[in-house]
């Protein structure tokens, strides 16, 4: 008897876009609301699971994301992208409740230090503050992930430890919260430090949404990607053309960048559902319109398929 070969179907990756929201932040040239919509809907056709389309704080704080609700408005629906948005407290998600987001995502630094810097508050006070919004949240049935900056380190107390790290977890998820996002806000993670926290959140909560969010500060972001990939985990963030930067990190280079972390991917195999060509011209038309050039390597050299003519030998 002929014996049959099982194939296994290769890991699926979900890309989850925050260029609109996390790379837009610290622009000062602001970006008109059209050309913020039509960008989203250009990436919708990509193959994201999520798009993190702006941030419903104050206008006065972020100035570039003052559109908040004309361009969740103002944007178009695909099938199957999950368009979620940032609320940093309760007047936040009232302002957005209505407008069909499909998630509230929530921020928190584990480090206090960081969290005074950043939110202005103690980890506690924040904790009572987005307690309320996932009560609201919980009663309009949108459900609410759970960013924790400084998971990985903080530029102030130094390395965060997994105690800490867990203790927050175990608070929020007791809440009832659909996932997390492991933020490396600083860039201050290493693959072995990413393999730990990653099998231990993984071990206690294997049911809920774990996404990681690394940044390229020091160069380990892609190296910490696939660390995190190695350790179970098939969901990422990341950032078109690799704008962005935490602005309580000096020196602060951008979150990974979109189209290496597909690209890396796709080479090893896995399956994506991304196409990086949409991506590469996308990212190619972001450097028009925040006028510079983005840190991208893959733009610059392109893809490792890209063949070309060998020179002329004298």
């Amino acid at each position: 008897m002929t014996k049959l070969l099982t194939i296994s179907s290769p890991k699926r990756l979900y890309l989850q876009e925050v260029v609109t929201r996390d790379g837009f932040q610290a622009e000062s040239h602001f970006v008109a609301t059209k050309d913020k919509i039509a960008l989203i809907n250009r990436l919708s056709r990509a193959g994201y699971a999520k798009i993190e389309v702006t941030s419903f704080t104050s206008p006065k704080a972020i100035p570039m994301l003052a559109d908040a609700e004309a361009v969740m408005r103002g944007i178009d629906r695909f099938p199957g992208v999950e368009y979620t948005v940032l609320i940093p407290n309760l007047k936040g998600a009232e302002r957005a409740v209505h407008l069909g987001v499909d998630e509230f995502n929530l921020v928190m630094s584990v480090s206090e230090a960081h969290n005074l810097a950043n939110l202005k508050m103690g980890r506690e006070d924040s904790f009572k503050a987005l307690s309320s919004v996932i009560e609201l949240a919980h009663q309009q049935k949108i459900p609410v992930n759970i960013s924790l900056s400084t998971s990985f380190g903080c530029p102030m107390t130094g390395i965060t430890s997994l105690a800490d790290l867990m203790h927050w977890v175990d608070r929020f998820a007791a809440l009832g919260v659909r996932g997390f996002t492991i933020c490396d806000t600083t860039g201050m993670a290493n693959p072995e430090q990413v393999q730990t926290v990653c099998q231990a959140v993984l071990n206690k909560y294997p049911r809920l949404q774990w996404t990681l969010h690394f940044h390229n500060t020091r160069g380990m972001g892609i190296a910490n990607a696939l660390s995190a990939v190695n350790s179970g985990i098939d969901r990422f963030d990341s950032s078109l053309g690799g704008l962005g930067g935490c602005p309580y990190a000096p020196g602060a280079t951008g979150n990974i960048c979109t189209e290496e972390l597909v690209h890396m991917f796709d080479l090893m195999g896995f399956d994506t559902h991304m196409d990086i060509d949409t991506l590469l011209t996308c990212s190619q038309d972001l450097q028009s319109l925040i006028g510079r050039t983005l840190p991208s390597q893959l733009l610059m050299a392109g893809k490792v398929g890209n063949l070309h003519i060998a020179p002329r030998q004298p």
